[in-house]
C-alpha cells in the first residue's frame, strides 16, 4: 500500500565487489523496491557502501544511535539529521554541519518554492537534493528557512542547469558511443542519475577533452 493505493512490485537486488590492490576484495549487496525512482542506482549505492565498509570505510557510521527523522511522501528527510561532535571533521561545529549558522526563519516566496521544485526533473534527484542541502539548508524546497536562501538555491540550480545543457551539447559532439563510455564510469543510465555536482563537472571535463581531440 502506498498513499492509500495497492500496488504490485518487486525488489531490485544488486551485488557489488570492491577490490583494493594489496588489501583484497569484499562484496556487498543492496536492494530497493523496483517501482521507486532510481531503484537500480539506490540498490547499487547500498551494495557499494556495504562492500566498502568491510575495509573499514565509514564503519564509524554504525556507531550512531537511532535518530528519528520525519520524512516526506518521497521518503526524504524533511530536516537534516544532526550529527554528533565526534562524527564531524576537525574544526567544524554542529551548527555549521547542519546549515544552522546565520540562518533565521523569515518570509518565503511561494513562487520561488514552485520554481525550485521545478528543477527536480531537470537536475535529477541526487544533484537537486545536494543543492537544496548546501544552498537552501533544507531537505525540502518547502522548508527553506527564508527568501534569501531560496534565491541562493535557485542561482545554484540555474548554474547546474547550464552545466547539464553544456553536457548535452558535448554528448552530441562526442557521439553516443563515446558519451556512454564516459557515463559508464559513473554507472548511470541517464544524465539525471548523476550522483553529485562533482560528478557532473568531471563528466563535462571528460567530454570536453574528447571534443578537443576530435577538433585536433
Amino acid at each position: 500500500m502506498e498513499r492509500g493505493k495497492s500496488i504490485v512490485t518487486s525488489k531490485v537486488l544488486v551485488a557489488t565487489a570492491v577490490t583494493i590492490t594489496r588489501l583484497g576484495s569484499h562484496t556487498g549487496t543492496g536492494e530497493e523496491w523496483a517501482d521507486r525512482e532510481n531503484a537500480v542506482t539506490a540498490a547499487d549505492a547500498q551494495a557499494f557502501k556495504r562492500a566498502c565498509s568491510c575495509f573499514g570505510l565509514g564503519r564509524y557510521l554504525y556507531r550512531f544511535g537511532e535518530t528519528r527523522v520525519r520524512l516526506n511522501f518521497r521518503g526524504e528527510p524533511v530536516t537534516i539529521p544532526i550529527l554528533p561532535e565526534w562524527a564531524l571533521p576537525p574544526g567544524m561545529t554542529v551548527a555549521q554541519a547542519n546549515g544552522l549558522t546565520g540562518d533565521t526563519r523569515g518570509p518565503v516566496d511561494q513562487r520561488l518554492t514552485a520554481e525550485i521544485e521545478g528543477f527536480r526533473g531537470t537536475l535529477g534527484a541526487p544533484i537537486y537534493a545536494e543543492i537544496l542541502r548546501r544552498a537552501g539548508h533544507s531537505a525540502d524546497a518547502r522548508t527553506i528557512p527564508n527568501a534569501e536562501r531560496q534565491k541562493q538555491a535557485i542561482e545554484k540550480m540555474q548554474a547546474a542547469g547550464r552545466g547539464f545543457e553544456r553536457l548535452r551539447q558535448l554528448a552530441e559532439m562526442a557521439g553516443e558511443a563515446r558519451f556512454f563510455a564516459a557515463a559508464a564510469r559513473f554507472k548511470i543510465a541517464s544524465v539525471t542519475d548523476l550522483p553529485s555536482l562533482a560528478a557532473l563537472k568531471q563528466l563535462v571535463e571528460e567530454l570536453e577533452s574528447v571534443a578537443s581531440e576530435q577538433v585536433a
